[in-house]
């Protein structure tokens, strides 16, 4: 763990900020081991993708999996959001060279980092308020008033589509998360008992159908993202994975996905962010 990079900052706690690393990485690799997932990498194909696999996907989790640890004890010790940040930077530099210059989870790593922050902020001080509120309430003004990067994606999307994207779903405390990707993951399980894999399909479509997913606005403008939410949508409404037979259903959206190269990485993200959510929620209080 790269605790350098936060001199000044107490970073000593007795709750076990490395299970905060395991649940984060365990997340993101659930995450890519579900198929199908429109347009998105997994253990089956690559999706809409020809520069990445579900190996790069599961280097780059392990690779960054230690900086959760950090980003808990920096949170536990109440530092500021330029401290988080630095741990982020550290965190994306362990995947661009784990994956040799691929980005895997850039949005991941400042999803859960901020989350992974918001636990140990949480446990130090005794709190019981929802992490997503610890977020929004101890860091969300300073992400609110952050700048897109006019070059990078996000920056685009939202110069040419007005989208806010991860920076504004984090600084309001993940709304969508928390009104859609949490709900669907219960849904996926009463649809479809026993079945892990199908709450996570069910999760990552119905966030699909609602989010404003910035990585569908950048590769395929308003008219990507009306297909895509249009397509998700039908799905639930068909009984999504409660339907008989439905990796069919889900298998021929993907594919119209991969034929329109869309790829929703903002909710394959918010999977991820869902599914620790839950977990975290369950083991660290």
């Amino acid at each position: 763990m790269k605790l350098a990079i936060m001199q000044g900052v107490d970073v000593s706690s007795t709750v076990p900020a490395d299970m905060v690393a395991h649940i984060a990485r365990k997340c993101l690799i659930d995450e890519v081991r579900t198929w199908p997932k429109p347009g998105l990498v997994s253990h089956v194909d690559t999706g809409s993708h020809t520069d990445m696999t579900a190996a790069h996907f599961e280097a780059s989790a392990r690779a960054i999996s230690p900086y959760f640890s950090d980003l808990y004890r920096a949170g536990y010790a109440g530092a500021d959001l330029p401290v988080l940040r630095k741990v982020g930077l550290a965190a994306e530099a362990a995947m661009l060279r784990a994956t040799r210059g691929i980005n895997t989870h850039r949005g991941a790593i400042w999803a859960l980092g901020l989350l992974s922050a918001a636990l140990g902020w949480r446990v130090a001080r005794g709190e019981a308020l929802p992490c997503c509120d610890v977020v929004r309430r101890v860091w969300g003004s300073d992400i609110l008033a952050t700048t897109h990067e006019p070059s990078s994606h996000g920056g685009v999307v939202h110069r040419l589509y007005g989208a806010g994207g991860a920076r504004i779903e984090a600084g309001l405390g993940f709304p969508f998360i928390r009104s859609v990707g949490l709900p669907a993951l219960k849904k996926g399980r009463e649809l479809c008992p026993g079945d892990e894999e199908a709450a996570r399909v069910q999760c990552c479509i119905a966030l699909i159908a609602q989010l404003e997913d910035t990585n569908i606005l950048y590769r395929g403008g308003t008219e990507g993202l009306s297909y895509a939410q249009t397509g998700a949508a039908m799905f639930l409404r068909r009984g999504g994975v409660g339907k008989p037979g439905w990796r069919v259903h889900a298998e021929t959206l993907h594919r119209g996905f991969v034929s329109r190269r869309l790829s929703p990485g903002g909710a394959a993200d918010g999977l991820a962010v869902s599914l620790f959510l839950e977990r975290t929620e369950k083991t660290i209080s």
